[in-house]
């Protein structure tokens, strides 16, 4: 069993910033690669930021240069510094892990974020 906790999320106003934390426990063997999706209202869900085992990361082109995602690894705990918030922002945000031995993947509950004056 393997459970992703989240944390973070809220109501900010433009320009201003949230850093979401989740942490993985339960059975997970080997590297990981773990994540940052959202989903806006009324629309499908989309890649935000990807951390892979070795630290490469990867952005949504949306986001670069606002969001930092990084990880401690040795706890499979993985972070999203959000900055520049602006109202397109808004989505529900969900975490993800997969393993790289096997594939399996894993989501989160998911934690609201809301960029609103």
């Amino acid at each position: 069993q393997v459970r992703l906790v989240e944390s973070g999320g809220g109501l900010v106003q433009p320009g201003g910033s949230l850093r979401l934390s989740c942490a993985a426990s339960g059975d997970i063997f080997g590297p990981t690669v773990m994540g940052w999706y959202r989903q806006p209202p009324g629309k499908q869900r989309e890649t935000v930021a990807i951390i892979g085992n070795a630290d490469s990361t990867s952005y949504d082109d949306s986001v670069k240069g606002r969001f930092t995602i990084t990880r401690d690894g040795g706890a499979n705990t993985v972070y999203l510094q959000m900055n520049s918030l602006k109202p397109e922002d808004t989505a529900v945000y969900y975490c993800h892990l997969v393993t790289v031995v096997g594939g399996s993947p894993y989501w989160g509950q998911g934690t609201q974020v809301t960029v609103s004056s």
